[in-house]
């Protein structure tokens, strides 16, 4: 029985040390700090808005700035290789709403996805993006 129990001490103690390496790659990874450049389709057309992030952990803070939406205080997470970056803009003809970047970083470190609104609960797809860091 103490064998037993080694054996299983053993193999948790490698598997945590293999996690903790994926760990550390991935946070290397996915460094969200900087001046990201998106490029936004949807059906008015292609955007160029910036958004300038800060990072604690899993935790993004940062500002947006765009043509067409307007400057915003963002919020946002990091979760293995997917982020949602949150704030919120007024839309023609519905006003205030909230809207979400939300996708992943490849290992090119391109970050992609979908930008969507929240309409009194419903999430609708706004467009997609692209974002580069500067």
């Amino acid at each position: 029985m103490i064998r037993n129990r080694t054996h299983i001490l053993a193999a948790l103690l490698a598997a945590l040390a293999v996690l903790g390496v994926d760990a550390q790659s991935v946070q290397a990874q996915l460094d969200m700090v900087g001046t990201w450049t998106l490029e936004v389709e949807s059906e008015t057309g292609v955007t160029h808005p910036t958004l300038t992030l800060e990072q604690d952990g899993a935790s993004l803070s940062g500002h947006y700035a765009s043509a067409t939406l307007g400057d915003a205080d963002v919020t946002g997470t990091v979760r293995g290789n997917n982020v949602t970056v949150d704030f919120s803009a007024m839309l023609e003809g519905v006003g205030e709403a909230p809207l979400s970047y939300t996708g992943s970083v490849n290992a090119e470190g391109v970050w992609s996805g979908e930008l969507v609104a929240d309409f009194q609960g419903q999430i609708f797809p706004i467009g997609t993006f692209t974002a580069t860091k500067q």
